[in-house]
């Protein structure tokens, strides 16, 4: 399977995560199509497919995809079962494997770390919850990771991702601390120095992404790098 040119759908695409991971399967030759609400600044390749919808409109903002079939869906903006729901289920006819961008925060602030794939989740937020703050982060990613391993049994893969870093990143939450140490010099830090970071770069991400494309790998995976001090 791992040279076969396959069709993937990323639920997303056009900013940093999903960029990046466009930017993986292109070369490998595979065909990507993208749903977007094409308000984000597009700097794709052309021969990525655009198609428009809202996640947050639930299955109306899915019709784009009506009629569609394709090997693999990647979902990196799913954040509320509101939105993961409706394209799960609508695309369990038309596609072979679901891949769920997941995070790390399922497991809260372990006492026991690190946090294995089998340690235990938060518990999940109801489905009618869609505000994204805190603590209701991870618990929403478990409702979301339930919904798509009921809905896909064995044919579906979770990515629990550490803090995402790299080029494309909006944020800047980790390169704003180099910038202000390099601008600063001595600054004034918790802890005693052994406290520790752990990250994963967003084109890492992206190559394990298509590693499990082309190897029809099913599972949970937690993605980061060794950590640092």
């Amino acid at each position: 399977m791992e040279n076969s040119s396959m069709r993937v759908l990323i639920l997303g695409g056009t900013q940093f995560v999903g960029r990046h991971i466009v930017g993986a399967l292109l070369p490998a030759g595979h065909m990507v199509s993208i749903l977007a609400r094409g308000k984000s600044p597009d700097e794709l390749p052309a021969q990525v497919e655009r198609l428009r919808g809202d996640r947050d409109e639930g299955t109306l903002g899915l019709e784009a995809l009506e009629g569609r079939s394709c090997d693999v869906c990647v979902d990196v903006s799913g954040y509320t079962p509101r939105q993961v729901r409706p394209s799960a289920e609508r695309l369990r006819a038309s596609v072979k494997r679901y891949i769920f961008v997941s995070a790390v925060s399922v497991y809260g602030d372990p006492d026991h770390r690190p946090a294995r794939e089998s340690h235990p989740r938060m518990p999940p937020a109801g489905e009618d919850v869609t505000e994204v703050e805190g603590e209701m982060y991870g618990r929403l990613k478990v409702t979301c990771e339930n919904i798509v391993q009921q809905t896909y049994a064995d044919s579906c893969t979770l990515l629990r991702l550490q803090i995402v870093v790299g080029p494309h990143d909006p944020s800047g939450r980790y390169s704003y601390w180099v910038q202000r140490a390099l601008q600063d010099g001595e600054m004034l830090a918790p802890g005693d120095g052994s406290d520790h970071v752990q990250f994963i770069d967003a084109r890492d991400l992206a190559r394990f992404t298509r590693t499990v494309i082309e190897n029809e790998l099913d599972g949970v995976f937690n993605l980061a790098w060794p950590r640092l001090t």
